[in-house]
């Protein structure tokens, strides 16, 4: 019996995954190299960052960093200014929240992600928050999810984690967690044969479950 959800952020509580690859992409060009999607769908799946194009034709990491930056910059403008709410997303976990305990395990930087929740309410439902940086390796790697089951303090038994991503999804199954996908559309191609179930919208996970 599950009693326990971890939460990817990014394409499963917000829409924010093409934000933050238009930001990157916008910056590369800016600098001359061409970001396509195919190229950060792959990066992104092995947990690399998008500027390892840059970086594979020699631009120093002290380069490419200041352009991490100028990308961070630019993706929280598009964070202040488009729409990247999922309707029904609150609504959903207020109703979850009456039966199990819930955490969220994010890729997403912290400054960041404090950014896309300020007034949203959707951590109000939640145990804890583990950001980018907050345990030892991040997605695909299993530390993230490992790090918020021990949080939970429950069993891996217990435990579903909710993700949109290959990398996400990987991460979970490493983890030795079962692992439900909804369906993202900047996601979609990945690959998702390892998946406990899939969903099109967070509230089928409330039938799901």
């Amino acid at each position: 019996m599950k009693t326990q959800i971890l939460f990817d952020n990014d394409g499963v509580l917000v829409d924010t995954e093409h934000w933050y690859y238009t930001a990157s992409a916008e910056v590369l060009a800016s600098h001359g190299f061409i970001l396509t999607p195919q190229r950060y769908r792959d990066i992104m799946i092995a947990g690399e960052s998008a500027f390892l194009i840059a970086e594979e034709e020699g631009v120093p990491l002290s380069v490419t960093d200041l352009w991490r930056a100028e990308r961070n910059e630019l993706y929280q403008h598009y964070l202040r200014t488009e729409e990247i709410a999922i309707p029904g997303v609150r609504e959903v976990l207020a109703e979850l929240s009456q039966k199990y305990r819930m955490g969220i395990v994010t890729s997403a930087l912290r400054c960041d992600f404090e950014l896309i929740h300020a007034r949203r309410g959707l951590v109000d439902y939640m145990e804890f928050v583990l950001c980018s940086g907050e345990y030892p390796r991040a997605k695909p790697y299993p530390d993230p999810y490992l790090l918020g089951l021990e949080r939970l303090g429950g069993e891996k038994s217990e435990t579903v984690v909710v993700e949109d991503s290959e990398r996400g999804l990987r991460a979970a199954v490493a983890a030795g967690i079962e692992c439900v996908v909804v369906h993202n559309r900047f996601t979609e191609n990945h690959d998702f044969s390892a998946a406990t179930h899939r969903i099109g919208k967070l509230d089928e996970l409330i039938a799901l479950l």
